[in-house]
């Protein structure tokens, strides 16, 4: 067995490993919880690792494209809300067909005729005629029950195809701002992807229309079953009475009933998440393994040597700028179908939880921990930093208070420090960046294949 395939066993050994000590030790509802969010990040550090490890594009407006793939949640599951398509429906159509046909005009224009003045006063007036109309409808859809709706709502359809129009609407936004961006220098395009993030959760954080906002929209259908529904499943009662017939006889008889509905709750809770994990790893397996077989194709070899080496693989005839396109799409489209993921199992789109610099952080942390170009590091990555993200709070309050049990409980060193306890997952992540750079410059899960 090869030392990678060694390393392999052993990083995935101690992903099981932590994941059954938290099940032992807190709950396996939360244990199959961060499961599942190690899962999503995975997949979202998957669409990064591809642009960069891939070909090389420092691209920091990830959480953009993770944005958008959690409005086509909401845009696709929920249901329309008919009066305010009565009130503003048609009139928004009409603003956004004006705002498409200007773009269009103005493109045509300036090809067919190189009169930028003409150009100028195309986009003039459409920006006059789409904002006649856009205002308007925009006021009257946010008027319609805005405490608990104010918005057009969604096309009622199943919450997983959100999974695929959310990767569909990234990458056709990623190809739209690749058009654009491509062009620039690394450091230049780090800072025009960084800005353009932040335009579009802008814009989902202001058109209420659209998705009421930072106001959230909750209720989010699901693709798995309902907790009440599987507590009221007789199937799920019988397997239970039997799991569990020989410590229920050894309570008084008016207990056994309590004590059994209240394991049927504990169930329901980890069945409903265990469906979640089942969905999540077959996405995930489904774009390592055409992630994989893109790469070891010609087409994957020749990504490699434009990374490696831009001016050689220019100089032999291969298109650049295309294939970095290409990348940037593929990239963006996956960051957008987990973006969906995370939507669909929070149940809820909450845009002011974008966060540009502080999410895009963790997710290069995830990339370069886990190892740069490598798929199975990706996951390694996605999983080892999530999992410390969400499990640093707690045992920052243990430390500090074992730290300072000798101390008072009034004492001010004690209280500073069991105050900012949470913080100390930030020591964590540099800690943890840190130890890998040092001993595994290349990441957990190294290249295998930098030799072409």
């Amino acid at each position: 067995m090869s030392q990678y395939n060694k390393r392999v066993i052993v990083t995935f050994s101690i992903m099981f490993f932590l994941l059954l000590m938290v099940g032992l030790g807190q709950s396996w509802s939360l244990s199959l919880s961060i499961l599942n969010l190690c899962l999503i990040s995975a997949i979202m550090t998957l669409g990064v690792n591809i642009q960069w490890g891939y070909a090389g594009l420092f691209n920091v407006g990830i959480m953009g494209f993770t944005a958008l793939g959690g409005l086509s949640a909401v845009l696709i599951s929920k249901e329309s809300i008919s009066k305010a398509v009565t009130a503003g429906g048609m009139r928004m159509l009409v603003a956004l067909s004006i705002f498409l046909l200007t773009i269009v005009l103005s493109i045509y224009i300036y090809k067919k005729f190189k009169n930028k003045w003409l150009v100028i006063a195309t986009i003039l007036a459409g920006y006059f005629i789409t904002r006649y109309f856009y205002i308007e409808a925009a006021q009257s859809i946010e008027a319609i029950n805005p405490a608990f709706s104010g918005y057009l709502g969604g096309l009622d359809l199943p919450v997983l195809l959100s999974w695929i129009v959310g990767g569909l609407l990234a990458a056709g936004a990623a190809w739209l701002i690749g058009k654009i961006s491509l062009g620039l220098r690394t450091d230049y395009l780090a800072i025009a992807t960084l800005g353009i993030s932040e335009i579009i959760i802008a814009i989902i954080k202001n058109e209420d229309w659209l998705s009421r906002g930072v106001k959230n929209v909750t209720a989010i259908p699901r693709p798995v079953p309902y907790e009440i529904d599987l507590q009221q499943a007789v199937w799920v009662k019988e397997i239970l009475a039997k799991l569990y017939a020989g410590s229920l006889h050894l309570l008084p008889v008016s207990e056994q009933a309590t004590a059994l509905k209240a394991h049927i709750s504990d169930a329901a809770i980890v069945l409903v998440k265990l469906c979640y994990s089942g969905l999540f790893v077959a996405v995930l397996l489904l774009i390592i393994i055409l992630a994989g077989l893109a790469l070891d194709s010609p087409w994957g070899r020749m990504v490699r040597a434009i990374r490696d080496n831009e001016i050689a693989a220019s100089a032999m005839g291969k298109n650049v700028k295309q294939r970095h396109l290409q990348i940037f799409v593929i990239g963006s489209a996956i960051a957008g179908v987990s973006g969906a993921m995370l939507v669909t199992y929070n149940g809820q789109f909450t845009p002011g939880s974008y966060i540009p610099l502080r999410y895009t952080f963790l997710i290069w942390v995830m990339v370069i921990v886990g190892g740069s170009g490598n798929n199975l590091g990706s996951v390694v990555g996605g999983f080892l930093i999530w999992f410390l993200w969400i499990e640093a709070e707690p045992v920052g309050f243990w430390l500090a208070d074992l730290s300072t049990s000798f101390l008072d409980q009034g004492n001010f060193i004690r209280q500073h420090l069991l105050e900012n306890a949470q913080y100390i997952r930030l020591i964590f992540m540099g800690a943890v960046l840190l130890v890998v750079m040092r001993f595994s410059p290349d990441g957990i899960l190294p290249e295998t294949n930098k030799k072409l």
